[in-house]
């Protein structure tokens, strides 16, 4: 069976230009000792948006590749697939990321039901479960989740049917519904998940707190920490105690730029010796707006086209994110405001250093859902990374492996 390395790194390339200068940060980490695999994801709804495909995602990764002769471990991500967009991933991907958002809270059969509660009724009383399991916590999984494990375990087997076995990794993603799972649940999804004989690798759930596209963690850290490692105590049990993959791991999604968890979850992963998955995907297409900035010229011209297009179309552009962005419009600088902008200025509002004072939060977020703008502007806007290449590779490598890699791999 395919099974990921301990750390895994999710790195979204949306135009398919940055996977040498993600690579580079990778070679940083390794230099310092530390190895992750490259997980190069990217969602339907982004390939729509753009007018990319997944031909167009594996192409890019493997020249990436080819061209800077990493030998490390990679892998493709079919972000968020349904059965309803699966099909198009299945040639070129080696990683499925299986979305249940649409099922979660859908009723399953009363046949499904009572199964599932005869068969995770063990939970109630195995002392081997590190955590404390309440009847009530099996009915709300009867209730809430299970349908989507169901649902997930079609996906998983059509994708099966089409993939050699062994070839591919698969992640469950619960984290797109109303509030956290507690551990408790988690045992017992994980118990549906070993019924329907699904090899996940790694688990998304809600974890406590807000994780907005683009900026730092909001809520209390504390609770995040201590969620954190109960649930990763229940994968680690999963893993030996039911059927499911050993390494079997959380995955943290939205994860860029969440700076005040980075060093718990180093320490987390490190006192229980397990690891973790982190999808980083939207950062590097902020560092290439970034890097763009700080070339100055023409490269400055079209970052700041692409903001003032997005400050116009800012509702169609934040509509597919609406729960995973909070943009404040009042606090957005105007396009007439941004024109007068020098490079440093520009930089300083749209760059994202942990404890930054000159950050613009509102305005980081709608960059990080205007993608569809530099797409709209093809040439204009591929002619522009590759005239300013040395200062948007510089950003996207060190972006990557200083505030992401270093601080997850190396505490």
């Amino acid at each position: 069976m395919l099974q990921l390395s301990r750390f895994s790194i999710g790195t979204g390339d949306r135009f398919g230009r940055e996977g040498e200068a993600q690579i580079g940060a990778f070679k940083d980490m390794r230099a310092k000792g530390g190895e992750a695999d490259i997980v190069w994801n990217k969602s339907n709804r982004e390939h729509v948006l753009i007018g990319s495909t997944p031909a167009d995602q594996e192409k890019a990764a493997s020249e990436s590749i080819k061209k800077t002769g990493w030998d490390g471990r990679w892998f493709v991500d079919a972000d968020h697939i349904t059965m309803k967009t699966v099909d198009w991933f299945l040639p070129y991907c080696n990683f499925f990321t299986i979305d249940v958002a649409e099922s979660i809270g859908q009723n399953a059969s009363l046949e499904s039901r009572s199964c599932f509660l005869d068969r995770a009724a063990f939970l109630l009383e195995d002392s081997s479960v590190p955590i404390r399991v309440e009847h009530a916590d099996l009915e709300s999984v009867a209730d809430k989740f299970l349908a989507a494990v169901e649902e997930a375990g079609k996906t998983y087997r059509h994708i099966a049917e089409h993939k050699p076995e062994g070839s591919f990794v698969v992640e469950l993603s619960m984290d797109e519904t109303d509030k956290p799972q507690t551990a408790a649940q988690i045992a017992a999804i994980l118990v549906a998940v070993d019924a329907e004989k699904i090899p996940i690798s790694t688990l998304a759930p809600r974890f406590p707190g807000k994780f907005l596209k683009g900026v730092d963690y909001i809520g209390d850290a504390t609770e995040f920490f201590h969620a954190f490692e109960d649930e990763a105590k229940v994968l680690l049990w999963a893993s030996e105690y039911l059927n499911l993959p050993k390494g079997l791991k959380l995955s943290v999604h939205s994860g860029s730029d969440k700076f005040k968890l980075y060093k718990g979850i180093h320490d987390i992963t490190a006192r229980l010796e397990v690891g973790v998955h982190l999808k980083t995907a939207g950062t590097t297409w902020l560092e290439e707006i970034v890097g763009l900035a700080e070339a100055g010229g023409k490269g400055l011209s079209v970052a700041k086209s692409v903001y003032e297009q997005a400050y116009l179309r800012i509702e169609e552009l934040t509509a597919p994110y609406a729960n995973v962005v909070e943009i404040d419009a009042q606090m957005l600088p105007s396009p007439k405001m941004v024109a007068g902008w020098d490079s440093d200025t520009f930089v300083a509002a749209l760059r994202h250093e942990p404890n930054s004072s000159t950050m613009q939060p509102s305005m980081r977020q709608l960059m990080h859902v205007g993608f569809k703008i530099a797409a709209e502007m093809g040439r204009e806007y591929l002619d522009a990374l590759e005239e300013c290449r040395e200062s948007v590779s510089r950003n996207v490598r060190y972006n990557l492996y200083a505030r992401h890699l270093a601080p997850i791999i190396f505490g």
